[in-house]
């Protein structure tokens, strides 16, 4: 079988041959079709250092088909297609993970290769709407945005929300979601084009932060700030939110692209009483809600490209470049 390794800071991905896994107690064999890749794949190779001597297979998401399961898995599961959910060990409270949780391709191995096993638990059919490779574009990112939207922010129908940043798979899941729940969706983008991509899939609005003036013009479009705010950027332009969220508005963080907060507006902060929400990824059930969700509103994700495994590394360059719109998928399986 194939596999991408990852060696260490910056070094080049390895594509691999090594021997077939094979599933254990209660886990599966799954030969996977597609992969696809986040953030967490880029932060990973260009900032972790520790690494086992033989190296880590990337990668968070993954679709494919049982081919085989271990003595303590049912074995009419063989042949099922299937999702792989890759927020593992929670843990038994839904409010904070456990001091066992951790992400699926690092450090464990994950879906870069031909086949992957792991835990029956972690394994959910196959949205019937979504081929493989769309499949594989939902479980990191689409249950990210499912916790922020529904279990932080608790978007409720007709309010007003802005995501920042769109074009990456988190928040292009949190605009198609908030959407479908009629939710008033307004985005920001450093990318005029995206912006208007954004637009064609229902945002009614959209501002180009690098603008200077892009947050008031996002007050008045919106009729006076957003009840709820996506934000997987940080940096300093996170202040600006303070000023653009409603009085009682909920600003949901998940990612830190432009860096650490340095400033916040602390008077508009408690007296707007303005609740910040940190989020990342989610329990198995939001994981299960969230593939419901999708399902009966048959939302499709938004494919930017698709690369051979072989090309993992073009691909990692491709997101790194932040030119990208929707997700970025591995072809596996011909």
């Amino acid at each position: 079988m194939r596999a991408i390794f990852f060696r260490g800071k910056d070094q080049p991905l390895e594509v691999r041959a090594i021997e077939k896994f094979k599933p254990v107690k209660d886990q599966v064999l799954v030969r996977l079709h597609n992969a696809a890749l986040n953030h967490r794949d880029i932060w990973t190779w260009r900032e972790q250092n520790t690494v086992s001597s033989d190296g880590v297979i990337l990668g968070s998401d993954g679709c494919g088909v049982v081919e085989d399961v271990g003595a303590d898995a049912d074995p009419l599961l063989v042949g099922l297609e299937v999702i792989i959910n890759p927020s593992l060990e929670w843990g038994t409270n839904p409010i904070v993970q456990g001091n066992a949780f951790k992400i699926l391709g690092f450090p464990d191995h994950g879906t870069f290769s031909d086949y992957i096993v792991i835990s029956k638990k972690y394994v959910f059919e196959k949205p019937a709407h979504l081929t493989f490779a769309e499949s594989a574009a939902v479980p990191l990112s689409g249950l990210t945005a499912y916790r922020a939207l529904f279990s932080k922010a608790r978007l409720r129908s007709k309010e007003t929300v802005l995501i920042t940043g769109i074009g990456g798979g988190a928040a292009l899941w949190a605009l198609q979601f908030a959407v479908s729940y009629q939710a008033r969706v307004f985005v920001t983008s450093g990318s005029d084009e995206k912006l208007a991509r954004a637009k064609e899939l229902g945002a009614l609005g959209g501002f180009n932060y690098k603008e200077p003036d892009w947050a008031e013009k996002a007050l008045q479009e919106s009729g006076g700030g957003f009840d709820i705010i996506i934000d997987s950027a940080g940096g300093r332009e996170f202040s600006k939110l303070i000023v653009l969220a409603l009085p009682g508005g909920r600003i949901v963080n998940f990612g830190r692209t432009a860096g650490n907060i340095s400033d916040i507006p602390t008077k508009l902060l408690y007296w707007k009483q303005i609740s910040i929400h940190g989020t990342t990824m989610g329990t198995r059930d939001e994981f299960l809600s969230m593939l419901h969700f999708l399902e009966g509103r048959s939302i499709k994700p938004v494919i930017d490209k698709i690369f051979p495994l072989e090309q993992a590394e073009d691909a990692m360059r491709r997101m790194e470049q932040g030119d990208q719109f929707g997700k970025i998928v591995l072809q596996i399986a011909p």
